[in-house]
Order: structure tokens, then sequence, then C-alpha cells
């Protein structure tokens, strides 16, 4: 579906858990690529014309979940970058009903299998992304972090333009 100006579902991470790949992205990131904060992109790509309607099906789901946590359970090495695997059931079970309230809306991107992941490093050679996602598995331990809920974004053509937040466990 062609749409102007499209919006971003991201799940958003506590501050505290949000740090040390939002630290990583800062350090390794092409600086003249890096628009943003470091993210767990759910969709890439719904139509900025629904957002009214978006935001509906975002609150929606947000009153049916308190803060969730997501396993960080590994790194993926992406060719010219380095992402951060994220495993949790409960994210699994958001995307899964969002795919099916969005699905008129879908392109391609968001039509394959979501393999939720927080990417730190990305546009550069394979030896850089070679080299931190080695450095990267020395000190890796999984460990959980904490959901909060979800943000959506208006993409700009490079940056993003934040457009509204559902909070998990909030009433309508």
């Amino acid at each position: 579906m062609k749409t102007l100006q499209p919006l971003i579902l991201t799940a958003r991470m506590s501050d505290r858990d949000l740090k040390p790949f939002d630290r990583l992205r800062q350090e390794h990131f092409p600086p003249d690529r890096n628009f943003l904060a470091a993210h767990l992109t759910m969709f890439h790509r719904l139509p900025g014309e629904y957002r009214e309607k978006v935001v509906e099906h975002l609150i929606e789901v947000a009153t049916g979940y308190a803060p969730i946590t997501a396993d960080v359970s590994g790194l993926r090495h992406l060719g010219a970058g380095v992402a951060f695997t994220i495993a949790s059931p409960d994210l699994q079970d958001i995307h899964a009903g969002l795919r099916r309230a969005f699905m008129p809306w879908l392109g391609g991107q968001d039509m394959q299998k979501w393999q939720p992941h927080i990417t730190v490093q990305n546009k550069v050679s394979k030896l850089a992304a070679a080299t931190l996602h080695a450095e990267l598995m020395e000190g890796f331990r999984p460990h959980t972090i904490e959901i909060i809920g979800l943000d959506l974004w208006r993409y700009l053509g490079g940056p993003w333009q934040h457009e509204s937040f559902a909070m998990f466990g909030q009433a309508r």
C-alpha cells in the first residue's frame, strides 16, 4: 500500500534497559545515518492516513497487558551490522494480534516472519560487523529487559517524529 509519511511501530523498553543498547548504537552506528535512539521495531510501514485507527488498536492492546519482560537471547550478525535478538511470548502475541488488525495495510517487509531485534550497528563493512559481533559475543550474557508499551512514529525520510505512546496496563 502506498502511503505518505508512513508510521512505524516500536516496543518501548524501560529507560534503564534502553541505555546500554543506545550507547552501543551511538558508538557503532555510522554517525551520518544514526538519526534514532536504539529501538525494537514491530511494524515498519503502517499507513499514515489511518493514524487514528492505528492508535485505537494500540490503546486497546496496551490495556490488556501489564509491562512485560523479554529475553535478550543472543546476537545476530546482519552482514552489514549487528543486532541483539529478543524473545518474548507476550511480545509475539501482541505482534500477532496487531498483525491481524493491520493485515490489509501491510507491505512485504511486515508480511515476513517477525524476528524481534535491536540493531546497534548497520550499514558498515562486513569486516567491521564481524569484528563487533565477535567482540560482543565475548562478553554476552543473556538477560531480561522490560517492555512498557508501544510507540508510534512518523517516518520523515530519515528522522522519525514521535506520534503516540500506549502504555501497558493503563486504563482507557
